[in-house]
C-alpha cells in the first residue's frame, strides 16, 4: 500500500529542513520511509543534556540584571588601580547564588529526562514481517503499522486501519491532548490520500488517531503510524522547551536597574566632589595622599568612580534571588503536600513539576472553562423532546398547571418492550401512548434518532444491549429510542439494523454527512427494504431551521416556543429533520461526492457544497432536550473563584437561553447583578458595535 499526503509549508522539527510538498509513505516498508528522512517517535521535552547544562543554564541565569551587574563588579575588582575591595568578596556570593539556582533548574530538568525516557521507553507491537514483535516507542518509524490494545496510550500520530469494533470504528480518550496535512498542530484538520490497488480513497480527521490518546472501550485496533515524535500534533502544539521568566523575575530586574541608577547617580555625585576637592584641596594632603604618578585631575576622578561602585555595591542585594529561589522550592513542596488538592479515588495528588513558575498562582486573572465534562457531569438523560408541535416530559395536574417531577413520581412501564433499557427513566405516559398508536410523526422521529448517530452496539448476552458512544448526548438519545419501541441493534459497513416496535428491519446505509464543530449538524442517507431513500439530519436549531422547506414554517414556530422553554431550563436541545430523495440524483451526488473526498485541493469547500446542496429543504420533525447535572461543588467553587477577583469565562456551544440558565445556576452570573449585557453579533463587526 501507498499513502500521499499534501503539504503547504515547510517542515518546522524534520531530522533535515526541506520543503515537504507531498509525504510519501508505504506501509510496512522501513528501507522506503527512511529514505524521506521522516522525524524519528523519540521526544524530547528537557532544556538540557550533559554538554550543554552549563552554558546554557550561565546563559539563562545572567538574564538577570543583578547576576551581570555582580560579574561586571566582579571585573572591577581584578583592576589594581580602582579595587578597594578583593575580588573574591563577590566572587564567592555569585558563586554561591549560580550554584543554588543550577541545582534547582538541573533538579528540574533531570526530572524532565525521567519523564522522557519513561514515555519513549513504553512499548508497543509493531507487525514486522507478518508477525507482532514487541518495540520501544522511541523505535517506531514513520510507515509501521501498530496493534493497540484496550486502555493503550497512541504513541504516534496513526491513521486507523482496522479494529475489533464494526465499521473499524474506535473510541478514545483525549485527556492528555493539552484537541495535517504536513506536520502541522491544528489537531482538527487532516488531508490525504490513500492508494490501494490502484483504487484512490480520501482521508480525513476522522480516520487518525492522535498521539496522547487512550484507547477505550475496542479491543484492539492495528494503526499506519504517519508522523512521529516532534512531528506528531500533540507535540506540534507543546512547542520547543522554553526559558520562561516569571512576572516576579521581570520585576526584579526593574527593580535592580532603578537600584544600578541610583548606585551610578550616587556615585557620579561623589566623584564630581572629588574632582572638585582634589583641584582645591588636594595638593595639601598628598603628603597623606599620594598620586600616582602623571595622573590627572580628571583620570583619577574617573578612578575613583568605579572605586566608590565597588564599595557601595552592596546597594544592590544579591541575596535577593536566593531568598526567591528557595521560596520557590518551599511553595512547591506544600503544593505536593496540599490534602485539598489530592483525589483519593485515584490516589492522585498534585504535583509541581516546576519550582519556577508556582509563584503564577497567585497572580491568575482570568479562567477559561469547557462547561460539558467541566462543569457538568457529562452524564446525559432525555428529558422533554417536541414532536409534531406536541410537547412531552412534562406533568400537568387537573387545572392545567406544570407538576415538578419528583423521583419518587410514578416512572413510565416500558416492561413491553423487552429490549428496553431498565435504568432508563421518563415520566409522561402520554408519548409512550402515542407511539403504541401508531403515530406516523413519533414514528419518524424516533426513526431518526435510532439511525443517525455514530454510537456502537456491544451485546454481550442475547437481549443485552449496550451502547458504546463517542459522546453522551447520542448515547442517551439512542437509549431514548431504543425504549419507546425504535432500537438500534447493530450496524456493518454497508447496513444499520433497527428494532422497529418488534419488528426487524434492515437499511442500507448510503452515506454518511458527519458532523463538525463548523456544520453543527450531523446527517445520513438510508434505503428502507422498500426502497425508499431517506435523508435523516440532526443538529443545532440555527442551522436545521435554515435548511427546511417553506411547508414547515409553521410547525417550525411552534418547535421554536418549545426550545426557547428547553433552553430555559438549561436542557441541550437538537432539532430533526428528513428528506426523501431521488434515486437518479443519489446517484449522481454521489459521483460529485466521491471525486470530492478524494481531491487534494479545496476538499473541504467541495464536500461542504455537496453537502449544503443535499440537505435543503426538509421536513421538520421535531426536538429533543437532554439534561447534563453541575458537578458536585461547581457553584461554591465559582464563588470562592469569584471573591478572588479571578474573571471566569465558561466555553459552550448551548444556546443563549441555555448559557445563561447554566450561568445562573453555577454563580457565574447573579440575581444581585444589577443587569447582564448579552451579545448577540455574529460577525466581528457587529459585535464590535454593540460592545461601544
Amino acid at each position: 500500500m501507498s499513502f500521499t499526503f499534501s503539504f503547504e509549508t515547510c517542515l518546522p522539527f524534520c531530522c533535515i529542513f526541506f520543503s515537504e510538498k507531498e509525504r510519501l509513505l508505504r506501509a510496512n516498508d522501513r528501507s522506503f520511509n527512511l529514505s524521506f528522512h521522516y522525524a524519528k517517535n523519540e521526544i524530547k521535552t528537557s532544556k538540557y543534556n550533559i554538554i550543554t547544562f552549563l552554558p546554557l543554564n550561565l546563559y539563562v541565569q545572567f538574564t538577570r540584571l543583578a547576576n551581570v551587574y555582580f560579574l561586571l563588579l566582579l571585573i572591577l575588582q581584578l583592576i589594581p588601580e580602582i579595587s578597594s575591595l578583593p575580588w573574591f568578596t563577590t566572587a564567592v556570593p555569585l558563586v554561591i547564588v549560580l550554584s543554588i539556582t543550577g541545582v534547582k533548574d538541573a533538579n528540574d530538568d533531570i526530572n524532565r529526562h525521567k519523564s522522557d525516557r519513561q514515555v519513549n521507553n513504553r512499548t508497543v507491537e509493531v507487525l514486522v514481517d507478518g508477525k507482532l514483535k514487541e518495540e520501544r516507542w522511541k523505535n517506531v518509524q514513520v510507515g509501521d503499522i501498530l496493534k493497540l490494545q484496550n486502555n493503550h496510550f497512541v504513541p504516534a500520530d496513526l491513521l486507523l486501519l482496522s479494529s475489533s469494533e464494526p465499521l473499524n470504528l474506535v473510541y478514545v480518550e483525549t485527556a492528555e491532548l493539552d484537541g495535517c496535512e504536513h506536520p502541522n498542530n491544528r489537531l482538527d484538520k487532516f488531508k490525504g490520500t490513500l492508494t490501494v490497488k490502484g483504487q484512490t480513497h480520501g482521508l480525513d480527521n476522522d480516520k487518525v488517531l492522535l498521539r496522547g490518546c487512550t484507547l477505550r472501550n475496542t479491543e484492539w485496533c492495528f494503526g499506519l503510524v504517519i508522523f512521529g515524535g516532534p512531528d506528531t500534533k500533540l507535540m506540534q502544539n507543546s512547542g520547543q522547551s522554553k526559558f520562561k521568566r516569571t512576572r516576579i523575575d521581570r520585576m526584579m530586574n526593574i527593580l535592580v536597574l532603578c537600584i544600578c541608577g541610583f548606585l551610578v547617580t550616587i556615585c557620579v555625585i561623589l566623584s564630581i566632589a572629588n574632582s572638585i576637592w582634589e583641584t582645591n584641596e588636594g595638593s595639601a594632603f598628598t603628603v597623606f595622599l599620594p598620586h600616582l604618578p602623571d595622573i590627572s585631575v580628571e583620570l583619577s576622578s574617573f578612578f575613583i568612580f568605579w572605586s566608590y561602585i565597588i564599595v557601595l555595591n552592596t546597594v544592590v542585594p544579591i541575596s535577593l534571588y536566593v531568598s526567591v529561589e528557595i521560596i520557590r522550592l518551599g511553595n512547591s513542596f506544600f503544593i505536593d503536600w496540599d490534602r485539598k488538592m489530592y483525589y483519593p479515588k485515584k490516589d492522585t495528588p498534585a504535583q509541581a513539576r516546576t519550582t519556577t513558575l508556582n509563584e503564577e498562582l497567585g497572580q491568575i486573572k482570568y479562567i477559561f472553562s469547557d462547561k460539558t465534562g467541566t462543569l457538568t457531569q457529562n452524564i446525559m438523560t432525555f428529558n422533554k423532546c417536541s414532536i409534531n408541535g406536541k410537547p412531552y416530559g412534562e406533568l400537568y395536574d387537573f387545572s392545567g398547571h406544570k407538576v415538578k417531577i419528583l423521583e419518587k413520581m410514578e416512572r413510565v412501564d416500558f416492561s413491553w418492550n423487552k429490549l428496553a433499557d431498565p435504568k432508563f427513566i421518563f415520566h409522561d405516559h402520554s408519548l409512550v401512548e402515542t407511539v403504541r398508536e401508531g403515530n406516523s410523526e413519533a414514528h419518524a422521529f424516533f426513526r431518526l434518532l435510532a439511525l443517525c448517530h455514530t454510537v456502537m452496539p456491544e451485546e454481550k448476552k442475547e437481549g443485552e444491549l449496550n451502547y458504546q458512544a463517542q459522546s453522551p448526548d447520542e448515547s442517551a438519545l439512542v437509549t431514548a429510542a431504543r425504549n419507546f419501541g425504535f432500537v438500534f441493534h447493530c450496524r456493518t459497513p454497508e447496513t444499520i439494523t433497527v428494532m422497529e416496535m418488534g419488528r426487524n428491519v434492515v437499511y442500507e446505509l448510503v452515506a454518511v454527512l458527519d458532523f463538525s464543530n463548523v456544520r453543527k449538524r450531523m446527517s445520513i442517507i438510508v434505503r428502507s427494504p422498500e426502497g425508499k431513500i431517506t435523508l435523516f439530519c440532526k443538529g443545532a436549531d440555527i442551522v436545521v431551521f435554515e435548511r427546511l422547506h417553506p411547508s414547515s414554517d409553521k410547525l417550525m414556530e411552534a418547535t421554536m416556543k418549545h426550545l426557547n422553554e428547553y433552553a430555559g431550563d438549561g436542557l441541550r436541545t437538537l432539532v430533526l429533520a428528513y428528506k426523501d430523495l431521488d434515486e437518479s440524483y443519489l446517484e449522481e451526488w454521489r459521483k460529485r461526492h466521491h471525486e470530492a473526498s478524494i481531491a487534494m485541493e479545496e476538499r473541504e469547500e467541495r464536500l461542504d457544497e455537496l453537502y449544503e446542496e443535499i440537505e435543503k429543504d426538509m421536513t421538520l420533525l421535531g426536538a429533543t432536550a437532554v439534561e447534563d447535572k453541575l458537578q458536585d461543588g461547581v457553584p461554591h467553587t465559582i464563588e470562592q473563584l469569584a471573591e478572588a477577583d479571578i474573571k471566569i469565562w465558561v466555553l459552550t456551544g448551548d444556546k443563549q437561553e441555555t448559557a445563561e440558565n447554566i450561568g445562573y445556576a453555577c454563580n457565574i452570573l447573579r440575581e444581585d447583578m444589577n443587569e447582564v449585557f448579552v451579545v448577540t453579533g455574529n460577525t466581528a463587526e457587529a459585535v464590535q458595535k454593540e460592545l461601544k
